[in-house]
Protein backbone atom coordinates (compact mmCIF):
# COMPACT_ATOMS: atom_id res chain seq x y z
CA UNK A 1 0.00 0.00 0.00
CA UNK A 2 1.77 3.51 -1.12
CA UNK A 3 2.76 5.32 1.78
CA UNK A 4 0.74 8.72 1.24
CA UNK A 5 -2.46 6.03 1.68
CA UNK A 6 -1.63 4.65 4.83
CA UNK A 7 -0.93 8.30 6.37
CA UNK A 8 -4.23 9.74 5.13
CA UNK A 9 -5.67 6.47 6.54
CA UNK A 10 -4.14 6.90 9.80
CA UNK A 11 -5.51 10.67 10.03
CA UNK A 12 -9.09 9.52 9.10
CA UNK A 13 -8.33 7.32 12.16
CA UNK A 14 -7.61 9.94 14.00
CA UNK A 15 -10.33 12.43 13.29
CA UNK A 16 -12.99 9.82 13.93
CA UNK A 17 -11.87 9.12 17.13
CA UNK A 18 -11.29 12.81 18.46
CA UNK A 19 -15.20 13.56 17.32
CA UNK A 20 -15.89 10.06 19.55
CA UNK A 21 -14.12 12.12 22.42
CA UNK A 22 -10.94 9.97 22.33
CA UNK A 23 -7.87 11.34 24.05
CA UNK A 24 -4.91 12.82 21.40
CA UNK A 25 -2.82 10.70 22.75
CA UNK A 26 -4.70 6.95 22.52
CA UNK A 27 -6.20 8.43 18.92
CA UNK A 28 -2.64 9.13 17.54
CA UNK A 29 -1.41 5.55 18.97
CA UNK A 30 -4.32 3.94 17.55
CA UNK A 31 -3.24 5.36 13.97
CA UNK A 32 0.48 4.23 14.60
CA UNK A 33 -0.78 0.75 15.04
CA UNK A 34 -2.55 1.01 11.84
CA UNK A 35 0.45 2.04 10.25
CA UNK A 36 2.30 -0.19 11.63
CA UNK A 37 0.12 -3.39 10.83
CA UNK A 38 -0.35 -1.94 7.12
CA UNK A 39 3.22 -1.64 6.36
CA UNK A 40 5.68 -3.57 8.77
CA UNK A 41 3.61 -5.81 10.50
CA UNK A 42 6.21 -7.84 12.68
CA UNK A 43 5.46 -8.10 16.04
CA UNK A 44 8.95 -7.27 17.48
CA UNK A 45 8.59 -3.74 16.17
CA UNK A 46 5.99 -3.30 18.73
CA UNK A 47 8.11 -4.73 21.74
CA UNK A 48 11.59 -2.72 20.75
CA UNK A 49 9.52 0.13 20.64
CA UNK A 50 7.77 -0.17 24.06
CA UNK A 51 11.24 -1.25 25.42
CA UNK A 52 12.98 2.05 23.83
CA UNK A 53 10.34 4.36 24.96
CA UNK A 54 10.48 3.53 28.78
CA UNK A 55 14.24 3.38 28.96
CA UNK A 56 14.30 7.25 26.66
CA UNK A 57 15.34 10.24 28.94
CA UNK A 58 13.00 12.04 26.82
CA UNK A 59 9.81 10.42 28.08
CA UNK A 60 10.69 11.17 31.75
CA UNK A 61 11.80 14.83 31.39
CA UNK A 62 8.89 15.51 29.29
CA UNK A 63 6.57 14.17 31.65
CA UNK A 64 8.69 15.85 34.90
CA UNK A 65 7.89 19.10 33.64
CA UNK A 66 5.02 18.74 32.65
CA UNK A 67 3.51 17.52 36.04
CA UNK A 68 5.51 20.85 37.78
CA UNK A 69 3.65 23.41 35.37
CA UNK A 70 0.80 21.75 37.10
CA UNK A 71 2.21 22.07 40.31
CA UNK A 72 3.39 25.61 40.05
CA UNK A 73 -0.53 26.69 38.37
CA UNK A 74 -2.02 25.35 41.73
CA UNK A 75 0.45 27.24 43.80
CA UNK A 76 -0.37 30.54 42.14
CA UNK A 77 -3.96 30.08 41.84
CA UNK A 78 -4.78 28.78 45.47
CA UNK A 79 -2.02 31.30 46.93
CA UNK A 80 -4.53 34.12 45.43
CA UNK A 81 -1.58 35.03 43.43
CA UNK A 82 -3.31 35.59 40.16
CA UNK A 83 -6.26 37.32 41.69
CA UNK A 84 -4.08 39.89 43.20
CA UNK A 85 -2.51 40.30 40.05
CA UNK A 86 -5.83 41.11 38.59
CA UNK A 87 -6.22 43.78 41.08
CA UNK A 88 -2.91 45.07 40.10
CA UNK A 89 -3.26 45.16 36.95
CA UNK A 90 -6.79 47.27 37.12
CA UNK A 91 -5.27 50.17 39.39
CA UNK A 92 -2.27 50.34 37.57
CA UNK A 93 -3.41 50.30 33.50
CA UNK A 94 -6.43 51.78 34.14
CA UNK A 95 -7.33 50.53 30.90
CA UNK A 96 -9.95 48.13 29.77
CA UNK A 97 -8.14 46.76 26.77
CA UNK A 98 -4.93 46.42 28.22
CA UNK A 99 -6.49 44.37 31.02
CA UNK A 100 -8.40 42.06 28.41
CA UNK A 101 -5.59 41.33 26.36
CA UNK A 102 -2.99 40.81 29.22
CA UNK A 103 -4.79 38.95 31.88
CA UNK A 104 -5.31 35.75 29.17
CA UNK A 105 -2.18 36.24 27.88
CA UNK A 106 -0.24 35.54 31.29
CA UNK A 107 -2.46 33.04 32.15
CA UNK A 108 -1.56 31.36 29.10
CA UNK A 109 1.99 31.35 30.34
CA UNK A 110 0.65 28.15 32.63
CA UNK A 111 -1.17 25.59 30.17
CA UNK A 112 -3.19 23.41 31.69
CA UNK A 113 -6.32 21.27 30.73
CA UNK A 114 -9.10 23.59 30.18
CA UNK A 115 -7.03 26.67 31.33
CA UNK A 116 -8.87 28.93 28.99
CA UNK A 117 -11.74 28.41 31.60
CA UNK A 118 -9.65 30.16 34.54
CA UNK A 119 -9.45 33.17 32.15
CA UNK A 120 -12.75 33.78 30.84
CA UNK A 121 -14.34 35.22 33.97
CA UNK A 122 -11.77 37.66 34.18
CA UNK A 123 -12.71 38.84 30.43
CA UNK A 124 -16.38 38.91 31.32
CA UNK A 125 -15.48 41.05 34.10
CA UNK A 126 -13.20 43.36 32.39
CA UNK A 127 -15.11 43.84 29.40
CA UNK A 128 -18.38 44.76 31.72
CA UNK A 129 -20.16 47.83 30.03
CA UNK A 130 -18.21 47.46 26.62
CA UNK A 131 -21.20 45.77 24.71
CA UNK A 132 -19.02 43.35 23.55
CA UNK A 133 -20.83 40.51 21.90
CA UNK A 134 -20.29 37.13 22.85
CA UNK A 135 -17.99 36.13 19.84
CA UNK A 136 -15.98 39.39 20.48
CA UNK A 137 -15.10 38.13 24.16
CA UNK A 138 -14.61 34.76 23.34
CA UNK A 139 -12.08 35.79 20.55
CA UNK A 140 -10.29 38.22 23.11
CA UNK A 141 -9.93 35.24 25.60
CA UNK A 142 -8.87 32.44 23.11
CA UNK A 143 -6.52 34.55 20.72
CA UNK A 144 -4.34 36.34 23.44
CA UNK A 145 -3.81 32.98 25.64
CA UNK A 146 -1.64 31.81 23.12
CA UNK A 147 0.23 34.19 22.40
CA UNK A 148 3.42 32.62 24.32
CA UNK A 149 2.85 29.34 21.97
CA UNK A 150 6.08 30.07 20.69
CA UNK A 151 8.22 31.86 23.13
CA UNK A 152 7.76 30.14 26.71
CA UNK A 153 9.50 27.58 28.55
CA UNK A 154 6.55 25.50 29.76
CA UNK A 155 4.42 25.35 26.74
CA UNK A 156 4.15 21.51 26.09
CA UNK A 157 4.15 21.79 22.60
CA UNK A 158 7.41 23.81 22.57
CA UNK A 159 8.91 20.80 24.95
CA UNK A 160 7.75 18.18 23.15
CA UNK A 161 9.65 19.77 19.91
CA UNK A 162 12.40 20.21 20.82
CA UNK A 163 12.69 16.77 22.51
CA UNK A 164 11.81 15.15 19.05
CA UNK A 165 13.78 17.32 17.22
CA UNK A 166 16.69 17.05 19.32
CA UNK A 167 16.75 20.65 18.75
CA UNK A 168 18.55 22.91 22.17
CA UNK A 169 15.47 24.36 23.64
CA UNK A 170 16.59 28.01 24.28
CA UNK A 171 17.69 27.97 20.25
CA UNK A 172 14.11 27.21 19.28
CA UNK A 173 12.89 29.61 21.97
CA UNK A 174 15.20 32.56 20.89
CA UNK A 175 14.39 32.06 16.86
CA UNK A 176 10.80 32.08 17.35
CA UNK A 177 10.35 34.57 20.10
CA UNK A 178 9.67 37.48 18.06
CA UNK A 179 6.07 35.75 17.00
CA UNK A 180 4.94 36.56 19.86
CA UNK A 181 5.12 40.25 19.66
CA UNK A 182 3.67 39.72 16.40
CA UNK A 183 1.06 37.02 17.42
CA UNK A 184 -0.39 39.93 20.10
CA UNK A 185 -0.31 43.05 17.42
CA UNK A 186 -2.46 41.19 15.25
CA UNK A 187 -5.01 40.68 18.22
CA UNK A 188 -4.73 43.74 18.99
CA UNK A 189 -5.42 45.49 15.51
CA UNK A 190 -7.88 43.19 15.05
CA UNK A 191 -9.73 42.52 18.21
CA UNK A 192 -8.81 45.65 20.57
CA UNK A 193 -7.97 48.46 18.46
CA UNK A 194 -11.44 48.99 17.07
CA UNK A 195 -13.22 48.57 20.54
CA UNK A 196 -14.90 52.22 21.70
CA UNK A 197 -14.74 52.81 24.88
CA UNK A 198 -18.38 53.79 26.36
CA UNK A 199 -18.00 57.51 28.11
CA UNK A 200 -19.56 55.50 31.07
CA UNK A 201 -16.58 53.49 31.56
CA UNK A 202 -15.16 54.28 34.80
CA UNK A 203 -11.59 53.51 35.70
CA UNK A 204 -10.17 53.64 39.41
CA UNK A 205 -8.90 57.36 39.80
CA UNK A 206 -7.64 57.37 43.21
CA UNK A 207 -3.71 57.49 44.03
CA UNK A 208 -1.91 54.36 43.02
CA UNK A 209 0.47 52.79 45.53
CA UNK A 210 2.99 52.43 42.31
CA UNK A 211 5.57 50.59 44.25
CA UNK A 212 2.78 48.24 46.16
CA UNK A 213 1.61 47.51 42.77
CA UNK A 214 4.65 46.62 40.82
CA UNK A 215 5.78 44.37 43.69
CA UNK A 216 2.98 42.37 43.21
CA UNK A 217 3.38 42.53 39.51
CA UNK A 218 6.67 41.29 39.56
CA UNK A 219 5.57 38.86 42.60
CA UNK A 220 3.52 37.08 40.18
CA UNK A 221 5.68 37.12 37.31
CA UNK A 222 8.80 36.01 39.29
CA UNK A 223 8.32 32.31 39.27
CA UNK A 224 7.84 32.18 35.31
CA UNK A 225 11.20 34.38 34.43
CA UNK A 226 12.70 32.22 36.85
CA UNK A 227 12.14 29.37 34.70
CA UNK A 228 12.79 31.18 31.78
CA UNK A 229 16.33 32.15 32.87
CA UNK A 230 17.44 28.98 34.49
CA UNK A 231 16.52 27.46 30.76
CA UNK A 232 17.67 29.81 28.39
CA UNK A 233 20.70 30.69 30.58
CA UNK A 234 22.00 27.97 32.91
CA UNK A 235 20.70 25.08 30.32
CA UNK A 236 18.35 23.58 32.92
CA UNK A 237 16.11 21.09 31.57
CA UNK A 238 12.85 22.02 31.40
CA UNK A 239 12.10 19.16 34.60
CA UNK A 240 14.46 20.51 36.71
CA UNK A 241 13.94 24.09 36.33
CA UNK A 242 10.14 23.68 37.08
CA UNK A 243 11.12 21.53 40.24
CA UNK A 244 13.53 23.90 41.40
CA UNK A 245 10.72 27.04 40.76
CA UNK A 246 8.06 25.00 42.49
CA UNK A 247 9.96 23.64 45.78
CA UNK A 248 11.13 27.32 45.91
CA UNK A 249 7.70 28.64 46.03
CA UNK A 250 6.49 26.85 48.75
CA UNK A 251 9.25 28.49 51.21
CA UNK A 252 8.31 31.55 49.46
CA UNK A 253 4.75 31.44 49.69
CA UNK A 254 5.20 30.36 53.68
CA UNK A 255 7.27 33.48 54.39
CA UNK A 256 5.27 35.60 52.42
CA UNK A 257 1.67 34.52 54.55
CA UNK A 258 0.08 33.08 51.56
CA UNK A 259 -2.35 29.89 51.26
CA UNK A 260 -0.60 26.95 50.76
CA UNK A 261 -1.37 23.80 50.88
CA UNK A 262 1.09 21.43 49.96
CA UNK A 263 -0.87 18.05 49.35
CA UNK A 264 -3.25 19.55 46.79
CA UNK A 265 -0.15 21.15 45.00
CA UNK A 266 1.38 17.73 44.62
CA UNK A 267 -1.69 15.68 44.04
CA UNK A 268 -3.91 17.83 42.38
CA UNK A 269 -1.37 18.28 39.46
CA UNK A 270 -1.34 14.61 38.83
CA UNK A 271 -3.09 14.14 35.52
CA UNK A 272 -3.37 10.35 34.31
CA UNK A 273 -4.85 11.79 31.30
CA UNK A 274 -1.67 13.90 30.06
CA UNK A 275 0.42 10.95 31.24
CA UNK A 276 -1.32 9.03 28.78
CA UNK A 277 -1.03 10.91 26.27
CA UNK A 278 2.42 11.21 26.53
CA UNK A 279 3.50 7.76 26.53
CA UNK A 280 0.64 6.98 23.93
CA UNK A 281 2.53 10.11 21.89
CA UNK A 282 6.06 8.92 22.27
CA UNK A 283 5.28 5.33 21.61
CA UNK A 284 4.02 5.89 18.50
CA UNK A 285 7.04 8.14 17.45
CA UNK A 286 8.87 5.42 18.40
CA UNK A 287 6.59 2.96 16.35
CA UNK A 288 7.71 5.34 13.34
CA UNK A 289 11.19 5.20 13.75
CA UNK A 290 11.47 1.21 14.25
CA UNK A 291 9.60 0.37 11.26
CA UNK A 292 11.18 2.95 9.11
CA UNK A 293 8.25 4.43 8.34
CA UNK A 294 10.00 7.83 8.87
CA UNK A 295 12.73 7.24 6.58
CA UNK A 296 10.18 5.88 4.07
CA UNK A 297 8.16 9.14 4.12
CA UNK A 298 11.07 11.53 3.82
CA UNK A 299 12.58 9.54 0.91
CA UNK A 300 9.28 10.61 -0.32
CA UNK A 301 9.06 13.68 0.29
CA UNK A 302 12.55 14.48 -1.00
CA UNK A 303 11.45 13.17 -4.38
CA UNK A 304 7.99 16.03 -4.70
CA UNK A 305 8.97 19.12 -6.35
CA UNK A 306 7.65 20.99 -4.00
CA UNK A 307 9.92 23.01 -1.70
CA UNK A 308 10.88 21.22 1.63
CA UNK A 309 9.59 24.46 3.94
CA UNK A 310 5.91 24.19 1.84
CA UNK A 311 5.66 20.82 2.23
CA UNK A 312 6.18 21.20 5.96
CA UNK A 313 4.10 24.16 6.76
CA UNK A 314 1.26 22.70 4.59
CA UNK A 315 1.57 19.21 6.30
CA UNK A 316 1.58 21.18 10.26
CA UNK A 317 -1.59 23.29 9.29
CA UNK A 318 -3.35 20.28 8.31
CA UNK A 319 -2.62 18.12 11.15
CA UNK A 320 -2.92 21.34 13.56
CA UNK A 321 -6.80 21.58 12.27
CA UNK A 322 -7.34 17.69 12.27
CA UNK A 323 -5.48 17.24 15.80
CA UNK A 324 -6.75 20.59 17.53
CA UNK A 325 -3.32 20.39 20.08
CA UNK A 326 -0.11 21.44 19.77
CA UNK A 327 1.19 17.92 20.58
CA UNK A 328 -0.77 16.24 17.55
CA UNK A 329 1.52 18.20 14.60
CA UNK A 330 4.36 17.89 16.75
CA UNK A 331 4.46 14.34 17.31
CA UNK A 332 3.59 13.70 13.57
CA UNK A 333 5.91 16.79 11.96
CA UNK A 334 8.79 17.00 14.00
CA UNK A 335 10.13 13.37 13.34
CA UNK A 336 10.29 13.79 10.13
CA UNK A 337 11.75 16.95 10.44
CA UNK A 338 14.32 15.01 12.46
CA UNK A 339 15.37 13.03 10.26
CA UNK A 340 15.10 14.79 6.67
CA UNK A 341 17.33 18.30 8.69
CA UNK A 342 18.50 17.42 12.05
CA UNK A 343 18.65 20.52 14.17
CA UNK A 344 17.29 22.84 11.53
CA UNK A 345 15.59 26.14 13.34
CA UNK A 346 14.27 27.03 10.10
CA UNK A 347 11.55 24.28 9.63
CA UNK A 348 11.32 23.36 13.50
CA UNK A 349 9.72 27.08 13.46
CA UNK A 350 7.60 26.59 10.58
CA UNK A 351 6.15 23.44 11.55
CA UNK A 352 5.05 25.03 14.98
CA UNK A 353 3.89 28.05 13.82
CA UNK A 354 1.92 26.90 11.06
CA UNK A 355 0.51 24.05 13.22
CA UNK A 356 -0.82 26.01 15.95
CA UNK A 357 -2.27 28.70 13.23
CA UNK A 358 -4.07 25.18 12.14
CA UNK A 359 -4.91 25.02 15.54
CA UNK A 360 -6.62 28.40 16.34
CA UNK A 361 -8.80 27.22 13.57
CA UNK A 362 -10.46 23.94 14.74
CA UNK A 363 -13.60 23.13 17.23
CA UNK A 364 -11.01 20.50 18.20
CA UNK A 365 -8.88 22.89 20.75
CA UNK A 366 -9.70 22.33 23.79
CA UNK A 367 -9.54 25.91 24.80
CA UNK A 368 -11.39 27.31 22.11
CA UNK A 369 -14.54 24.41 22.93
CA UNK A 370 -14.22 26.20 26.57
CA UNK A 371 -14.67 29.54 25.78
CA UNK A 372 -17.25 29.21 23.09
CA UNK A 373 -19.15 27.42 25.98
CA UNK A 374 -18.53 29.52 28.70
CA UNK A 375 -19.27 32.56 26.48
CA UNK A 376 -21.99 30.62 25.04
CA UNK A 377 -20.60 32.18 21.23
CA UNK A 378 -21.38 30.66 18.36
CA UNK A 379 -18.22 28.60 16.40
CA UNK A 380 -18.89 29.86 12.74
CA UNK A 381 -18.88 33.26 13.73
CA UNK A 382 -16.20 33.43 16.04
CA UNK A 383 -13.97 32.03 12.84
CA UNK A 384 -15.09 34.67 10.56
CA UNK A 385 -12.70 37.10 12.75
CA UNK A 386 -9.82 34.13 13.56
CA UNK A 387 -9.86 32.92 9.73
CA UNK A 388 -8.09 36.40 8.72
CA UNK A 389 -6.35 36.41 12.08
CA UNK A 390 -4.72 33.16 11.35
CA UNK A 391 -4.02 33.97 7.31
CA UNK A 392 -2.56 37.57 8.43
CA UNK A 393 -0.13 36.00 10.82
CA UNK A 394 1.27 33.41 8.73
CA UNK A 395 1.62 35.48 5.67
CA UNK A 396 3.77 38.04 7.67
CA UNK A 397 6.39 35.19 9.11
CA UNK A 398 5.95 33.58 6.03
CA UNK A 399 7.92 36.63 4.77
CA UNK A 400 9.96 37.72 6.99
CA UNK A 401 11.01 33.67 7.13
CA UNK A 402 11.55 34.06 3.24
CA UNK A 403 13.27 37.16 3.47
CA UNK A 404 15.68 36.18 6.34
CA UNK A 405 16.40 33.01 5.08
Amino acid sequence: MNIFVILISALLIIIVLLRRRVPIGPAILTAGIFIWAAAAPQPHYLWDAWIETFSAYRTYDLIFALYFVMCLEIELRTGGILDDLVRSLHRLLKSPRLTLAIMPAFLGLLPSLGGARFSAPIVEITAKGLNLTAEHKANINFWFRHIFEFSSPIIPGMLMACSIAAIPFSSLLLHLAWVTPLFFLVGWLVLMRPLKLPPHIITETGKVNLAKELKTLCFAIAPVAANFILITAFNFTAAAAMALVVFAMIFVLRFTNHTLNIKEVFAGAYDRKMLLNIVCIFYFIQILTDTGILHLIVSEFQKSPLPVPAIVAAVSFIIGILTGMSQGHVAIVMPIIAAMAPGDLTLAGIAMVFGVAGQMLTPTHMCLLVTLDYFKADYFKCLKTLVPMSALLLAVFSAVTYIAG
